[in-house]
């Protein structure tokens, strides 16, 4: 799917959404609720999970099970930093985390803030890795210029695609710092998921993010964004990653509400 010069799904940040817990997640405070690192290890791969749980009745449909609730604002997302450094490593001496989720869920400001409350933690931008010919054909670039490299504990250098010129003209190096964020649609996909120490949804429904982007790009993207949601589609249907997610996060009223998934399969 071509994009246009100088066009690639930017991220909006979510409008406050709905504080219930989601099918086959237990709301929890962060520092609270199910240890991430139970679910994955620095060994990689997908851990067994039992089956999935019902959908908590407590308050209506998709209501916090027990009354618990997810932190909010800087301090949640703070606590939430504080958890993912007792992760262990996954790729060498990394811990690295994806933040995946639909184009217009609002990755990268979530992101952003997570790297900020972790210090300043190194971010990978997947759409400096995709072009407009693959936008999801970026799997084995990343395995080599990143993986390989962390897993030895050797500083990533990665391409840099100038989607205005449409080829690659530059480079980034990226340390193999205690964690390392991913973001970007389709960083929670299958060939990456054994390499990571945390893998994040942003849980807002594709509808919801490509209207979001379409009115933040205005009409004349229109026709990008046609073919993008194609793409899209395409790709998490034959390669989902809600379903594997570790963390479900939703925009609150008062900010960030994440979930810990407790039904993952196997």
């Amino acid at each position: 799917m071509a994009r246009p010069a100088g066009a690639h799904p930017g991220e909006a940040v979510p409008e406050a959404g709905p504080a219930g817990g989601p099918d086959g997640a237990e709301a929890a405070a962060p520092g609270h609720g199910r240890d991430p690192a139970a679910g994955r290890g620095g060994s990689g791969g997908d851990a067994p999970r039992p089956a999935g749980l019902p959908r908590p009745g407590h308050g209506g449909p998709g209501a916090p099970e027990d009354g618990a609730s997810a932190g909010a604002g800087p301090g949640g997302v703070a606590a939430l930093a504080r958890r993912v450094g007792t992760l262990p490593p996954s790729c060498g001496p990394v811990r690295l985390v994806a933040v995946d989720g639909h184009a217009g869920s609002g990755k990268s400001t979530f992101t952003g803030r997570l790297a900020a409350a972790l210090g300043g933690a190194p971010v990978v931008h997947l759409d400096d890795l995709a072009t407009h010919e693959e936008p999801f054909g970026w799997t084995d670039r990343f395995r080599r210029q990143l993986l390989l490299p962390f897993a030895h504990g050797r500083p990533g250098r990665h391409q840099v695609y100038d989607w205005e010129h449409g080829r690659f003209t530059g480079e980034r190096e990226v340390a193999p710092a205690p964690v390392v964020l991913v973001e970007g649609v389709g960083a929670g996909r299958r060939a990456l998921r054994p390499s990571l120490a945390l893998l994040c949804w942003m849980d807002l429904a594709a509808g919801t993010a490509w209207e979001r982007g379409r009115r933040r790009d205005g009409p004349e993207l229109s026709t990008f964004w046609d073919g993008w949601t194609r793409s899209e589609q395409k790709h998490f249907a034959g390669d989902p990653t809600r379903p594997h997610a570790d963390l479900l996060v939703r925009q609150g009223p008062e900010g960030y509400l994440w979930f810990w998934r407790t039904g993952k399969p196997e």
